[in-house]
């Protein structure tokens, strides 16, 4: 199966913005119309979208709920999002929203009880994001480091049955360095499942940069690595959406 590119849409005072390893301070603003750059990705070729609502993950609780509506609602591609997630009614508004699927980071190493819960109730339909610097584990809109190791936390994400996982590695996100290839292929073969049980699907986020990067990943050979997810990049196009997908 080829690796599914995601252009992503990170959130930030209304407006689509990246930043530099996720400092709030460090950002740059690429448009103002978060719908309209959905559209834009679709036409592009887009199969599926990546949404981070930073304010979000910063404050601890959704802040751009009503601005994801109206992205879901226009365009006929899958959406996922993630950002300031901690409770089981954020959740159902952006499942209630159209969201396909939600993500939810910090509630792994706070609550894991709960978010235990969470991936019984809500299958497919959730994803765990682990955020990792030099492979320990980062939360609170990265701006707490945990002793927790990433390969561990996602060794026990597998254990409770969650289907995806979303593991970005903060250092390299938004420096157009590249993709740390070897943290990717660590935390695949954490989740690859024993004989006859399934596997946990990873995607892969942070420095995925250049044709290099997707080729990288597809030469690692997981089955269980099952898309990059893309942004900065593309906002600066250093790459396209299309020359990235022609080299899965």
């Amino acid at each position: 199966m080829a690796l599914k590119i995601l252009p992503a849409i990170d959130l930030k005072g209304g407006q689509c913005v990246r930043l530099q390893q996720g400092r709030a301070a460090d950002v740059t603003v690429y448009g103002a119309d978060p719908v309209a750059m959905a559209r834009h990705w679709q036409a592009e070729g887009g199969t599926y979208l990546h949404v981070v609502d930073l304010d979000g993950a910063f404050d601890g609780r959704p802040r751009h709920t009503e601005v994801i509506r109206q992205i879901v609602a226009a365009v006929d591609i899958p959406v996922e999002v993630g950002g300031g997630l901690r409770t089981a009614e954020d959740i159902a508004q952006l499942l209630d929203a159209g969201v396909d699927r939600v993500i939810v980071g910090t509630r792994a190493c706070d609550a894991p009880e709960e978010l235990r819960a969470w991936v019984e109730q809500y299958g497919q339909r959730l994803a765990v994001g682990i955020d990792a610097r030099d492979g320990q584990v980062q939360t609170k809109g990265w701006t707490e480091t945990t002793a927790t190791r990433a390969v561990d936390l996602a060794a026990q994400m597998h254990a409770w049955g969650v289907a995806t996982l979303i593991y970005t590695d903060t250092a390299r996100d938004g420096m157009l360095e590249g993709v740390n290839v070897q943290a990717m292929a660590d935390v695949c073969d954490a989740v690859a499942g024993a004989e006859g049980q399934p596997a946990t699907q990873v995607i892969a986020s942070g420095g995925v940069s250049s044709v290099a990067d997707i080729r990288a990943l597809t030469a690692l050979g997981r089955p269980n690595l099952a898309g990059a997810i893309v942004g900065k990049a593309l906002y600066e196009n250093r790459v396209t959406l299309a020359a990235l997908k022609e080299a899965t």
